[in-house]
């Protein structure tokens, strides 16, 4: 981890005291935030305008991640009337974005010092932070950059997504509705948004949240899969296979979505796609337990035993070298059961004209795949697909409505 530099904290614009401990800082973050959403209802204007009065509205790019081209973080005009605390900022941001984080720490602190005023500067501290995981001063930062400017969605986005990483779920949809009262188009914003929703259990609003991402931005592939998931939760079979197939379109090697769509496949009375969907999952990741489990209830409810015997064998290896002893002794049980009853129909079948394979049908599993989710930082793992994790820097552009702020 980079080295850090410590620096003595004065607060800004309302005189209120900056704390360290993590409860404190979380009920003034509570204090602040609500009235923040009293100022988006036009109930409060009169109090945010004292709170707020010297503030300017600022021209802000649109949000950006963290490694662009130089040229394009410079801003036209200077960010400050204070030459030298634009000429800090300015340091700031090339460092920052050569990923020297200490440096880019000691100059943004420079121009915070000429000028206490330049909330990019706060917005940029907060990402250093999260960045180094330190997360209350994150928070912090991001609050302190509200309140210099209002108006500034990046460091509201910003502000959930070091919430949610925290925990702090409730406060982290707050501050990304808040984003999006300013700027209702992010698509990122909203994702984040469907992601803690669903996350809370609120499927429905997460629903909506992923489909208005979508309709931003229809090329990513994990709003879909998040969109699926959560439809599959809901019960609404048929749009979550259709969904699975969209995110497959834009993700072909996704074993996940593979897997999750074929049990959703033999769930809905198509378990001959269902299994040549397995089998995608199977080869896109080998080491896939459930996806071999699924196959091989599928491919017993079939007929298909000897298929099936493998495909539990295989599931039972992996989920041993995975270290899951309950599930592979789980398909023990079941493959005995299934050994017990081919003997007991094996005189049946020596008396027929053509043996049948096909089992009893007052034998066969309960079709209960085990559906996977997927991705926190794009790997394979037991949630939905995680937050867009970089934070946002929003550099002013050349406008007359620029402001020093």
């Amino acid at each position: 981890m980079v080295g850090t530099l410590t620096y003595k904290h004065t607060s800004i614009s309302t005189g209120m005291p900056l704390v360290s401990k993590k409860s404190q800082s979380h009920q003034w973050l509570r204090w602040f935030l609500k009235v923040a959403f009293y100022r988006s209802s036009g109930r409060q204007k009169p109090l945010f305008r004292l709170l707020f009065a010297s503030s300017v509205f600022l021209v802000l790019a649109a949000p950006t991640i963290i490694n662009h081209p130089a040229s394009k973080l410079l801003a036209e005009k200077p960010i400050s009337q204070d030459l030298e605390a634009a000429s800090f900022f300015q340091q700031g941001v090339i460092r920052y974005n050569r990923n020297d984080l200490q440096g880019a720490e000691y100059t943004f602190r420079q121009a915070l010092q000429k000028d206490p005023n330049l909330s990019a500067a706060r917005n940029y501290l907060g990402n250093i932070f999260l960045q180094q995981n330190r997360l209350d001063e994150a928070v912090q930062e991001y609050a302190e950059a509200i309140k210099i400017h209002p108006n500034f969605s990046e460091a509201y986005y910003n502000l959930g997504l070091v919430l949610h990483r925290q925990g702090e779920k409730q406060a982290a949809i707050t501050a990304y509705r808040q984003s999006l009262v300013i700027n209702p188009t992010n698509a990122t914003t909203l994702y984040n948004l469907g992601l803690v929703l669903y996350e809370q259990g609120q499927l429905q609003e997460a629903i909506a949240a992923y489909q208005q991402a979508i309709n931003l931005d229809n090329s990513n592939a994990n709003a879909y899969f998040n969109l699926a998931l959560a439809l599959q939760q809901q019960g609404n079979i048929e749009m979550a296979i259709a969904t699975y197939r969209q995110a497959l379109q834009l993700d072909p090697k996704n074993a996940t979505a593979y897997n999750n769509m074929a049990s959703l496949l033999a769930i809905h009375g198509q378990p001959a796609e269902a299994i040549s969907v397995y089998r995608q999952a199977i080869r896109q990741n080998p080491k896939n337990a459930s996806a071999y489990y699924n196959l091989g209830v599928t491919l017993y409810n079939q007929g298909d035993i000897k298929k099936a015997n493998g495909a539990l064998k295989r599931a039972h290896n992996e989920y041993r070298q995975q270290g899951n002893i309950e599930q592979a002794e789980k398909i023990e049980q079941l493959m005995q059961q299934i050994a017990q009853k081919r003997e007991q129909q094996q005189p049946q079948a020596n008396q027929a004209a053509t043996p049948s394979q096909t089992p009893d049908p007052t034998t066969n599993v309960e079709q209960t795949p085990l559906p996977e989710t997927q991705n926190p930082l794009e790997t394979p793992s037991e949630t939905p697909a995680s937050p867009s994790d970089v934070p946002v820097s929003a550099e002013p552009q050349s406008s007359s409505t620029s402001s020093g702020q």
